[in-house]
């Protein structure tokens, strides 16, 4: 055979293929770009809207839910008036391009109030839809047939975003909680609310659906409803950002600059869902965590102090509660963004509340946080199963030798593992503790820090110069611990009790990191 032929042969083959590559390249490319910026296409009377945006308007029957093209009487203007009896007037207005996916909004109620938000979001490609809602004209099977038309006969995303502002907050959640896999956010302005609508807020949370609220500080109704959605939201786990205007009430709705709205709205519809991490399993449930901080500053064009808080402003952590065979109940991990090179991870016990700022600080360092099973029939953490716990996480690739942490009676359960583990331990993190156990172990941790001290374990402990324990739990550990020989560390917090308040948290990050093996 003629090498120089099959060389030829071979070089002629490449090129063929990558003549065929390049030409499904290039036809994807353009059936990508011209799928991606179809435009939505309605029929009917069309008007215009603000910027010049088309207007489709059409009346359904209450009756047959049937929908049929409207020409919209001409002193209305931008806005629209209540229909007759037996109808509902629906708006559908086109941005110039439609963005990829065929995004829109969904207004709850007051069509053409303060439609900054919505102007913008035209303007980068979202369609702006509305059905009649008033005082009795509430959602119903009237809004399920609009999303329909919509949705299966015009093209649009099957999860829109929502905007609602007082009402129409109110009516925003009421379909949003009824439908939550087909909402993709929500942003809604000093909300009104009902008690159906507080009940469902975990079936949001539990599709992972982010909110925004926007409200003034004094607003009659923003402790009954915006301040009680976001604390129920939090506690499911749910992300939920909140922008207070200091010194406005009810109105004026909305903010002068929509793009932080906007901004909000569109990020969260093209935000891409991360994999589900090699711990979890077909039982794991996914939420999120964030911090409680907030912002408080002068926002010029809005001619008010705002207070911003909430994911959205702070970051936010993805959280999965994880359940594992031969363990009673879950544990819970928090994921760092990005995790430090062999997977450090702290082992604890106890809720990791909001205000927690050595894991917040610990997550930035790229460390998960993992809180041990409790079991709902034992006092207390079981030996065996935290056991399990550990070897489950440290199977899955997290560092042999974890922190451990734990406040108060948490610290004493913590440590009392630690003291049966002291191999698999790197240093031991305790907020006021309480060196006691009621299940993990048969002696007090107190009493049997000796296995601790030989392995060499450090310990970090701060404590309240208040906090009725001190000097009978952390002034006798730090006594016992250096009279074996171990490593302890004791910072004390002057005038305060049980509860600290930590601002600085660098000793303790330094601590862990000096330690963690």
């Amino acid at each position: 055979m003629n090498t120089s032929n099959v060389l030829c042969n071979h070089r002629v083959a490449i090129a063929g293929n990558r003549l065929v590559i390049a030409c499904l390249v290039l036809f994807t490319l353009l059936f990508s770009s011209t799928a991606q910026s179809q435009q939505v296409a309605f029929t009917g009377e069309k008007s215009a809207w603000h910027e010049g945006f088309d207007r489709y308007d059409f009346i359904m029957d209450e009756a047959t839910l049937a929908i049929t093209p409207y020409k919209s009487p001409d002193n209305e203007k931008f806005g629209v008036k209540d229909p007759q009896k037996g109808q509902r007037r629906c708006i559908i207005v086109v941005p110039k391009k439609a963005a990829a996916g065929n995004p829109w909004s969904w207004q709850g109620c007051y069509w053409d109030h303060q439609p900054q938000a919505e102007v913008e979001l035209l303007r980068r490609g979202f369609c702006i839809a509305y059905i009649s809602a008033n005082a009795t004209l509430k959602p119903g099977k009237e809004w399920d047939a609009w999303y329909k038309f919509l949705t299966e006969q015009h093209g649009l995303s099957v999860k829109p975003c929502f905007i609602g502002m007082s009402r129409g907050g109110e009516y925003s959640y009421m379909w949003a909680t009824t439908h939550p896999d087909k909402v993709s956010a929500i942003y809604v302005d000093n909300p009104g609310g009902n008690r159906d609508n507080l009940l469902k807020l975990g079936e949001l949370a539990k599709y992972d659906v982010p909110i925004l609220h926007v409200c003034g500080s004094i607003d009659p109704i923003l402790g009954k409803y915006s301040t009680a959605i976001e604390n129920i939201y939090q506690q499911f786990g749910g992300r939920i950002s909140v922008m207070i205007k200091e010194g406005f009430g009810h109105h004026p709705h909305s903010l002068h600059d929509p793009k932080p709205i906007a901004d909000f709205l569109e990020q969260s519809v093209y935000e891409t869902k991360t994999a589900i991490p090699a711990f979890a399993n077909n039982s794991t449930v996914k939420t999120a965590y964030y911090s409680n901080a907030f912002t408080y500053k002068y926002v010029p064009v809005e001619g008010a102090f705002i207070t911003s808080r909430g994911p959205y402003f702070t970051g936010c952590y993805n959280k999965y509660e994880v359940s594992l065979q031969g363990v009673e109940a879950f544990s819970t991990v928090i994921e760092p963004k990005n995790p430090a090179p062999g997977n450090p991870w702290v082992f604890r016990c106890g809720f990791v509340n909001r205000d927690a700022a050595v894991d917040q600080a610990l997550l930035a360092k790229g460390y998960y946080i993992v809180t041990g099973a409790v079991g709902y029939n034992n006092d207390g953490p079981v030996l065996a199963q935290w056991n399990l716990i550990y070897k489950h996480f440290t199977d899955n690739g997290f560092s042999k030798k974890p922190v451990m942490e734990g406040d108060g009676g948490a610290a004493g359960e913590v440590i009392a593992w630690a003291i049966e583990n002291p191999d698999k331990v790197s240093a031991i993190y305790a907020e006021n503790p309480i060196l006691k156990t009621k299940v993990m172990a048969k002696t007090a941790p107190l009493d049997n820090l000796k296995p601790l001290a030989q392995a060499g374990i450090p310990m970090l402990f701060i404590s309240g110069s208040l906090d009725p324990s001190f000097n009978d739990e952390t002034r006798v550990a730090e006594k016992r611990y250096k009279g074996m020989g171990g490593k302890i560390t004791v910072i004390v917090k002057p005038d305060q009790g049980h509860y600290l308040e930590i601002k600085d948290t660098k000793p303790v990050i330094d601590f862990i990191a000096a330690n963690n093996h």
